[in-house]
């Protein structure tokens, strides 16, 4: 792979009008690609997850901020942005129903509190809810997972697919959030059969409950144009993966080379792009966020330090060191008719051999699954770019997502292209309309 690649190398494919200007002054660069992706999907990274090695990973993006010339957020010393997170695990659970024990891979503990025992008795009895065969479980049954008070809830068996597919997430990946867990508790039983009205039961349960410190990384470029400074342009992805795994021959870290060193990767390119640049209007924000896996939480409290009003568009970066499945020098928008964020991209490419497509995925809600839904929420014109190409990734979420996966070469051409299609945002002459709020709501 060519170690510096610029927008004038797709030579013989680009019209001679593509390129010109500032854009044309500045390179991407390969070496800086290859080595970021390198050393964030190393073994030595055991996989990124919140609470093993991620800090390792935040010190390293941190020394790539300052050595690339970035500056804190206001208010900042340094680039890391700490805060706790609160992990919740079962260690076990044991239900009893009308005097039968129920299986356990029929019992879902979600616990806020370190001890648990349910009788019929008034004294210490949490709500009871049926869910019938009929019930909706996206709409009636996961907003229970986030009650706030004590419920047992009573599956028909019809909706066994969609408990063991949610049992196995959090018995796997635990619990987390940003606040102390509520102590209440909801405990969910897959049904082997429809119960009788009379019901008597007895739960037992315990948790552990484990404070962890937990980073994301965020620098900024701040604005060149006096009266576009204060407007912000956000340019993030996670960076931390799911970890250790099971071992597959052998082998049992969960590298993560394409989810998300490559996406963490790009941003790092593009803010050494950028900072070589020195010619942004508005004010570039960069941010590595942690806690993606598990529920979004850097975003989430990144979105508890800015003023989102001051944001006008963030590219969310996601798995982009594969070909789409449109084919090289290709790409996708997620949520592309929720804003004119995509449009504006678009127009911005034209006369390139670059495509960046609407998601054509719609059936998987991506827009939904990644950080910038959790941006979204405050309004803010936040889409994923992707080239992954999620239903037949092999790769994905196991320990074969290595860097040997990746294609850099069109990882590169990614990054240059959406440097390229981000122009007119980042000199002030578009912005995206915001997003409403009905579709930002993660779903």
């Amino acid at each position: 792979m060519k170690h510096v690649l610029t927008l004038l190398a797709w030579a013989g494919m680009v019209p001679a009008a593509f390129g010109q200007g500032q854009l044309a002054k500045v390179t991407i660069s390969g070496a800086t690609v290859e080595r970021v992706e390198r050393t964030l999907a190393a073994d030595a990274m055991q996989g990124r997850a919140l609470g093993t090695m991620a800090p390792q990973a935040a010190r390293f993006l941190a020394a790539e901020f300052k050595r690339i010339g970035l500056k804190p957020l206001p208010g900042q010393t340094s680039f890391g942005q700490s805060f706790k997170v609160y992990e919740t695990r079962t260690v076990q659970v044991r239900a009893v129903l009308n005097k039968v024990p129920v299986a356990a891979e029929n019992v879902l503990l979600l616990s806020g509190q370190p001890q648990l025992r349910w009788t019929n008795s008034p004294s210490n009895a949490p709500r009871v809810v049926r869910v019938g065969p009929a019930a909706d479980f996206r709409k009636e049954v996961m907003p229970l997972l986030e009650a706030k008070e004590n419920l047992l809830v009573l599956l028909d068996p019809a909706h066994a697919e969609r408990f063991q597919a949610q049992r196995l997430r959090f018995n796997q990946n635990g619990r987390f959030s940003l606040s102390q867990p509520n102590p209440t508790a909801v405990v969910l039983v897959l049904l082997a059969a429809p119960l009788p009205a009379a019901l008597t039961f007895q739960v037992d349960g315990t948790t552990r409950i484990k404070e962890l410190e937990a980073q994301n990384v965020a620098g900024m470029l701040p604005g060149q144009d006096k009266a576009k400074a204060p407007e912000q342009v956000v340019f993030c992805a996670h960076y931390d993966h799911i970890g250790i795994q099971p071992a597959v021959a052998g082998d049992s870290i969960a590298n993560g080379a394409n989810d998300n060193a490559s996406g963490t990767t790009a941003v790092v390119a593009l803010a050494e792009y950028y900072a070589q640049q020195k010619s942004n209007a508005r004010t570039l924000v960069f941010v590595a966020f942690t806690g993606e896996e598990v529920g979004s939480l850097g975003a989430q409290y990144f979105n508890q330090q800015v003023e989102a009003k001051q944001i006008v568009a963030a590219f969310n970066l996601e798995m982009l060191g594969q070909r789409s499945k449109f084919g090289p020098g290709t790409a996708f928008i997620t949520g592309f008719d929720k804003s004119d964020f995509g449009a504006i991209l678009q127009r911005n490419l034209r006369g390139t051999p670059f495509r960046l497509e609407p998601d054509p995925y719609p059936e998987l809600n991506l827009f939904y699954q990644s950080d910038n839904a959790t941006l979204a929420r405050v309004g803010i014109p936040a889409h994923t770019i992707s080239t992954a190409q999620l239903p037949t990734d092999k790769f994905y979420h196991s320990v074969d997502d290595e860097i040997q996966t990746l294609d850099l070469a069109n990882l590169c051409t990614v990054v240059e292209a959406i440097a390229r299609s981000a122009s007119s945002i980042i000199s002030g002459q578009d912005t995206p309309t915001r997003i409403a709020a009905e579709d930002s709501a993660t779903r």
